[in-house]
């Protein structure tokens, strides 16, 4: 495996792919089109204005902003300059933004413009325009370490800078002395912090180092089968270590070409699959499921679909013979992962049997360790469920600047406790049931939301489906499904858990249903279990 021992850096990885893969083809935005050796140029050219601006090692450098050639080429350029990349959600608002601002430190800031109708720059001017205390050396007192903001278009406010004024500042900066300093470098340095999507608490910073991230998605990519040549749509989003690590790190790694989608839109995934002949379609299963139900599917080519890679806790056992059978897709597989050890754990290999790919996230990768413990942490029997916990190189440093929040995670002998629950078998293949915050006892038998919203989803008439512990007098807790019905269907909450009693234990039948236009997700394609919460008691508050 080449990994950290052939690039040791994602800067070396980078320098790596423009020598390596010079012609190719390397990220393709509407009309632009530019190969792996002008993206090098690119990512020197940020690189130099990152150093000129002073950015330092080690110094954390933030972006806000959707999927780009812009993000791609302004993140590599920060890292190349030897600064710690904090991707923001860009779900967040500018509160949000603000607060990993604030607690990560970070020193500069590449923000877009206005996304989805909502301008980014004022939103964080609002939350950040003023504050208590010293104020800073930056464009925002609410932020004193934040030094610079730079708008990544031809606009800014005037305490801010424009993107090309931001790279023309680097023109004193020789190549030599980018080139020095990221040479520099150690694989051992933080590459990133990775804030979790905040959908139990408050983001938490996962900080993650070059060479773990370089020896992760080696292995992905190792095991996905991507190869030079390849087209990938990349629409999970750069935030994520699904779009930025299994998107631009591995594309960087074997010569694939990258499309970026800045927000999740089938028409527009049909047409750019059809346009660019992609071949890669990673992503939630939401993605894949939209794709198959659309009705204009069959107008356009998607021939030259070849690997979809998903995973979740719930991917419906018929998702994968559909997207063969239908789509004929060479090679499905499913993995699972968290931000904390490195976005991935496990994985399924190519030549598994459907029936695993569907209905496991595979078995751990090379150098990692899975264990599936109890309430005590003591290691349960096959085909049992617990908490997975998570051992081997890819598990985080740490939370940053958090230490009684990793206390919590990281146990005696490098354990990781992922807050997941899941099933071992025999062949060490994991099915993850539910996180172990979403469980609700029903009359003292343990009910996993995930294990139930699977069942539902098999039902012709359900399109989208999730369920959440709801008070009972007598039982305690038990299931409310929130459920999006298909077009056309009139199906009644009545009908529905009539189904699911012949289909479950009864414990496991939700004793509500109630109809909804569509689910609560973040940016990654979780549903946000609390918004749900919040709904309880309040019919109709989300069509």
């Amino acid at each position: 495996m080449r990994g950290d021992l052939e690039w040791g850096t994602i800067p070396g990885l980078v320098r790596s792919a423009a020598e390596r893969y010079a012609d190719v083809e390397a990220v393709v935005e509407g009309r632009t089109r530019i190969s792996y050796g002008e993206l090098g140029a690119r990512v020197d050219r940020a690189a130099a204005a990152c150093v000129a601006n002073g950015v330092a090692v080690g110094d954390r450098v933030a972006i806000w902003a959707p999927n780009s050639l812009d993000w791609i080429v302004s993140a590599l350029g920060a890292v190349s300059a030897g600064a710690v990349l904090v991707p923001l959600n860009t779900r967040f608002k500018g509160a949000e933004a603000a607060d990993v601002l604030h607690r990560s430190g970070a020193r500069l800031l590449f923000v877009t413009g206005t996304f989805l109708g909502t301008s980014y720059v004022a939103s964080l001017r609002r939350a950040a325009g003023a504050g208590e205390g010293v104020g800073g050396p930056g464009p925002l007192p609410g932020l004193p370490s934040l030094e610079q903001v730079v708008v990544l278009s031809d606009d800014a406010p005037a305490d801010f800078r424009t993107w090309k004024d931001f790279l023309a500042s680097g023109e004193g900066v020789g190549e030599a002395e980018v080139r020095a300093r990221a040479s520099a470098l150690a694989p051992s340095l933080p590459s990133d912090i990775i804030y979790t999507s905040g959908t139990t608490g408050r983001p938490k910073g996962a900080v993650i180092t070059h060479a773990q991230t370089l020896r992760a998605y080696e292995i992905w990519t190792d095991l996905a089968g991507l190869r030079r040549g390849d087209r990938y749509l990349i629409v999970n989003p750069f935030f994520h270590t699904f779009g930025y690590k299994a998107g631009v790190v591995a594309c960087l790694m074997r010569g694939a070409t990258m499309i970026p989608q800045p927000v999740f839109n089938v028409d527009t995934v049909l047409a750019n699959i059809a346009a660019e002949r992609v071949s890669v379609l990673p992503g939630p299963p939401t993605l894949h499921q939209s794709l198959l139900d659309h009705p204009a599917r069959d107008a356009h080519d998607l021939s030259a679909l070849r690997l979809v890679v998903t995973g979740a806790a719930v991917v419906p056992l018929r998702l994968v013979e559909r997207l063969r059978g239908e789509l004929g897709v060479d090679t499905v597989l499913t993995a699972y992962g968290l931000s904390e050890a490195s976005g991935i754990v496990t994985m399924c290999r190519r030549g598994d049997d459907p029936s695993v790919i569907a209905s496991t996230s595979g078995r751990a990768i090379p150098g990692t360790e899975v264990r599936v413990v109890d309430a005590g942490g003591k290691p349960v029997a096959d085909g049992v469920p617990g908490e997975v916990l998570v051992r081997g190189f890819n598990v985080m440093r740490g939370y940053y600047e958090d230490e009684a929040a990793t206390a919590e995670v990281l146990k005696d002998g490098g354990w990781l406790r992922t807050g997941d629950v899941g099933v071992l078998d025999e062949a060490g293949h994991l099915r993850i049931t539910d996180r172990l915050k979403d469980m609700f006892i029903v009359g003292g038998f343990n009910a996993y939301p995930a294990e139930i919203e699977q069942a539902l989803g098999l039902h012709p008439d359900v399109a989208d489906v999730a369920v959440i512990g709801v008070p009972d007098p007598r039982l305690g807790e038990v299931g409310k499904a929130y459920v999006v019905r298909r077009a056309g269907s009139v199906l009644t909450g009545d009908d529905l858990i009539a189904w699911a009693r012949r289909e479950m234990a009864n414990y496991k039948v939700p004793r509500a249903v109630e109809f909804v236009g569509e689910l609560p997700r973040n940016a990654s394609g979780k549903v946000v279990k609390g918004e749900l919460r919040g709904w309880v008691g309040h019919p109709g508050a989300f069509k």
